[in-house]
């Protein structure tokens, strides 16, 4: 990864929840996930009630997520679309996790890891005032 693709992986770790975004059975969806960053590679933790890690399985998959409400000036929102793979955490992994909720909709919250190899990241910005031009490397990197 390019140290711009690295840098734009790493806003991620500024937030701790976005929306993974797939196809199921030939429709779309997105879903609530927890991440975590590491090794420049995003981790993520959905609940596995639901069934959407089926999917995203073995799947060309986009992670978004931004930090639309943080009431920051500046906004920015991070696209990483790769490959997701099931994967057991690491004991580190899993403290950089945290605890995850009791319940989900109501079901007692049963954690599934997804890895995702970022293949592209998209960064876009949003401010009252003109982004630096030197920020601008970081939309589209490849």
């Amino acid at each position: 990864m390019s140290p711009e693709e690295t840098q734009a992986v790493e806003m991620l770790r500024r937030v701790p929840y976005g929306r993974v975004a797939t196809s199921m059975r030939a429709l779309p969806f997105l879903a609530v996930a927890r991440h975590i960053v590491v090794g420049g590679r995003v981790v993520l933790r959905m609940h596995a009630g639901f069934g959407y890690h089926h999917a995203c399985n073995g799947s060309v998959v986009s992670y978004g997520a931004d930090n639309f409400n943080s009431g920051a000036s500046r906004l920015w929102s991070v696209q990483v679309t790769g490959t997701a793979q099931l994967a057991e955490p690491t004991t580190a992994e899993l403290e950089l996790f945290g605890p995850g909720p009791h319940f989900v909709d109501g079901e007692v919250f049963d954690p599934v890891y997804m890895r995702i190899e970022p293949q592209l990241v998209t960064v876009h910005t949003l401010g009252t005032e003109n982004a630096e031009r030197s920020d601008r490397h970081y939309q589209h990197a490849l």
